[in-house]
């Protein structure tokens, strides 16, 4: 699945390239911003998902007399993408992003 934030982004930033130019200061601050959510979909929050899966095993494995075990809410553990998600969303954002420029120029 391609990931939402990815595309959401890339589809801006290919919005703003395309209305302001590629040298304009507006598209260097949302490319940027675009680097910074991908690598946060892609690396940071992939890394949470893989934390809850090990602390989810971890708790499953105590004692069931233990205080914790009882109350624990099992953690999230499918919380960030894939890089080739992160790539596909890009991919996507910046698609419908150019298909609606040409519309829109009609």
């Amino acid at each position: 699945m391609p990931s939402s934030h990815s595309a959401l982004v890339m589809g801006l930033t290919t919005s703003v390239g395309l209305g302001h130019g590629a040298d304009s200061a507006i598209f260097a601050v949302s490319l940027i911003f675009s680097v910074v959510v991908m690598y946060d979909a892609a690396g940071v929050r992939l890394q949470a998902g893989q934390h809850a899966d090990v602390l989810n095993q971890i708790v499953f494995e105590l004692p069931p007399e233990h205080p914790v075990a009882n109350s624990f809410k099992p953690l999230r553990e499918m919380i960030g993408h894939t890089p080739v998600q992160v790539v596909a969303g890009a991919l996507l954002g910046m698609l419908v992003a150019s298909v609606v420029h040409v519309i829109v120029s009609i």
